[in-house]
């Protein structure tokens, strides 16, 4: 069996949510974690937008894992301490019980099982300095939607290389019924999960997006 590129950055990608340990937070071993996300590769080498390469702000699929084995949601808390830019771990600002009350949007269904595939991610630097409000209408009018808190973790988990100085983005999926957005940006070289307003824009945040999910 000829071994494709596609196959060679699935396998990195479980390598990195591994490393990130991942594994122990699903309650699985390594093996069983790897074999848990296994058949999502058949769905990753049968879509095509899987093997696509846009540009800078693109990446063609993400690994995301939402669920643990016994179907409770990950702590993203845990979750985001364990990403890191080069030796600078990444921390939330935000206690653990608060931000476990960001939860998926009404218009966002997140895929049963432990994880899925995230296709078509863009980081959203044409949304640079514009409203997440904004922003969230934009999208929706292009049929796409917003990462969740998880999602943007996962990204950065996989690729520390999309968050960037001045093009960090905002988690438009995620909201706890006020007006707060969370976003990830870096704060003293390290990966910050913080919010802002919904209605504020911000020369150096801009909004990440998705071109859908598969289970």
């Amino acid at each position: 069996m000829t071994t494709t590129p596609t196959d060679i950055e699935f396998d990195r990608q479980i390598g990195a949510l591994t490393a990130a340990g991942y594994p122990a937070m699903t309650g699985l071993s390594d093996a069983d974690f790897a074999a848990a996300l296994e058949p999502l590769r058949a769905r990753v080498l049968a879509n095509p937008e899987c093997a696509a390469d846009h540009g800078e702000d693109h990446i063609p699929f993400v690994l995301v894992v939402a669920r643990t084995a016994l179907g409770a949601s990950i702590d993203a808390h845990a979750a985001m301490s364990r990403t890191a830019l080069g030796t600078q771990q990444g921390f939330a600002d935000l206690e653990p019980a608060e931000l476990a009350a960001f939860r998926p949007i009404e218009s966002v269904e997140i895929p049963d099982g432990i994880g899925y595939v995230l296709l078509d991610i863009d980081t959203g630097s044409e949304y640079l300095n514009v409203t997440p409000e904004t922003a969230l209408a934009s999208l929706t009018a292009k049929g796409r939607t917003g990462l969740t808190v998880e999602e943007g973790i996962a990204l950065i988990a996989v690729r520390p290389d999309m968050l960037r100085k001045n093009k960090c983005f905002s988690l438009l999926s995620s909201r706890c019924g006020d007006k707060r957005v969370p976003a990830l940006w870096i704060s003293k070289r390290r990966p910050k999960l913080g919010w802002c307003w919904n209605g504020n824009p911000h020369t150096w945040l801009g909004s990440a997006s998705t071109g859908g999910r598969l289970p």
